[in-house]
């Protein structure tokens, strides 16, 4: 009998990029690479590339860990993943990091926008609707890991500083302000008086080139400029920030290695997030079928770009090691190095115990899994390196400050053409939805904003028709 040109290597559920109906997928291995080959009975096949680094995609099953839970669920089991967003109780992982988006408006229009933010988009949200937010959230974590302040761009909200001062009186142990850096760069004060709030606090600033022509077709005009103000007064007040970065295939890529480079040195920046674009929202110049970007790919190219980071430096995040990967490194006496350079990850997972197996040493295992946490921030750092650091034979460990940190962060949101319902019950980036619902980003923008959430009840009616009110419950 013949053989088929492809490996089956697993199964999962789906969803259809152009209905959004679940439909089966089975994910195969061809041509050294991974890939979701799923079948809707409307619309017909689709093949969707899933991995470049077949390997690596193997590798991220031996950084599983067991579920974290919130304190509490917010909707009911009814329809079924990714028809339940809210968190429902089928949800596998508490929120390591919440976005609170206090205004739907922006100062700029860009044409990659995941919330289709403009200046004149929405509303601004009270302030009481904001600490309800943060009140829900509290209730579901009892001391959230990472709150986001986000928007639009938050810092047009007229209360923007009530609602930070409300912020801080609640038990966060992170604070951040996700920003285009339009008011920090224009506005040397509002930095300052930013500075005020830390530490547990940062800026997540959006940086995604050094190339006008990049940055007009993502942003809408070039900011470079812009950031590089920015840049200079969150240095004048040594502001902890990190450089977030939206990706897209051809456009820029290959700028990777040197903002990370860039990033090194700038003395209030303690790391880079990497993001592939995720299908949704406002893409006005993203073509799906030329433009994304697999986490895969983003990986290598840190590899080849960085001159820092080698393979085994960027590993599987496992709260959600399917979408998450991450590299830690130190900044000591002017040299960086990546903490993987004291660490063996194969040593931790495969050797004897005298060779430290942290599989098989329970207080070790969790302070791995601690330092690969997205939910550690802030002051929390350099504590869990440092003790890290004494559990290994040979290394000294150093008196470490936030300052000392630097880290690599690839965050993959799955859409509506890799959409995998085993990474969407994994996803630990959560929304709090304007009317209370806790919602995975990665569903959030296919499902649950503005008016998606009509169409998304058309397809909870047909699962009720088709399969009766029990539709999606299992135990």
């Amino acid at each position: 009998m013949p053989n088929r040109n492809y490996l089956f290597y697993d199964f999962t559920v789906s969803i259809c990029s152009q209905c959004l109906r679940k439909v089966e997928a089975k994910i195969i291995i061809q041509d050294n690479k991974v890939y979701m080959i799923k079948r809707c009975l409307i619309h017909g096949a689709e093949k969707v590339l899933i991995a470049t680094d077949v390997e690596y995609y193997k590798m991220t099953r031996d950084y599983l860990k067991p579920p974290s839970a919130p304190l509490r669920f917010n909707t009911e089991i009814k329809y079924g993943c990714p028809y339940d967003c809210g968190l429902c109780p089928d949800h596998q992982q508490h929120s390591c990091l919440t976005v609170i988006e206090i205004t739907d408006r922006c100062n700029l229009t860009c044409p990659t926008c995941y919330a289709e933010s403009s200046p004149n988009h929405g509303r601004h949200r009270s302030v009481e609707e904001v600490e309800r937010m943060f009140d829900i959230i509290v209730a579901n974590e009892g001391e959230p890991d990472v709150i986001q302040i986000s928007g639009g761009e938050p810092t047009v909200h007229p209360d923007f500083f009530k609602i930070l001062d409300i912020a801080k009186t609640k038990p966060f142990r992170h604070l951040m302000v996700n920003t285009n850096g339009i008011r920090l760069a224009k506005d040397e004060e509002f930095v300052k008086r930013l500075a005020t709030y830390m530490p547990a606090f940062e800026i997540y600033l959006q940086f995604d080139s050094f190339e006008a022509e990049t940055l007009k077709r993502m942003r809408g005009e070039d900011l470079h400029d812009v950031r590089q103000k920015a840049l200079d007064h969150l240095n004048r007040y040594n502001l902890s920030t990190t450089l977030v970065v939206t990706l897209q295939k051809d456009l820029n890529m290959h700028e990777i290695g040197k903002i990370i480079q860039f990033a090194l040195k700038q003395k209030c920046v303690r790391g880079v997030t990497l993001q592939p674009t995720q299908s949704a929202g406002r893409l006005e110049n993203f073509n799906p079928a030329t433009d994304r970007v697999t986490l895969t790919e983003v990986r290598q190219a840190v590899i080849d770009q960085s001159g820092i980071f080698t393979t085994n430096d960027i590993l599987p995040v496992p709260c959600n090691s399917d979408a998450l990967a991450m590299g830690y490194a130190l900044k000591l006496a002017g040299q960086v190095v990546p903490l993987t350079r004291y660490i063996n990850p194969r040593d931790l997972l495969e050797d004897e115990k005298n060779t430290i197996v942290y599989e098989k040493d329970p207080e070790l295992h969790q302070k791995i899994i601690n330092v690969f946490d997205t939910g550690k921030c802030g002051e929390a750092i350099p504590q869990t390196l440092q003790a890290l650091l004494c559990c290994l034979p040979k290394i000294k460990a150093p008196q470490l400050k936030y300052g000392n940190i630097f880290r690599v962060i690839i965050m993959q949101f799955i859409d509506k053409y890799n959409f995998d319902v085993r990474v969407a019950k994994k996803s630990c980036v959560h929304i709090v939805h304007k009317d209370g619902r806790v919602i995975p980003f990665d569903t959030m923008n296919l499902f649950y904003r503005d008016d998606k959430e009509e169409y998304l009840k058309e397809l909870q009616r047909e699962i009720v028709l088709s399969e009766g009110s029990n539709a999606g419950k299992f135990v």
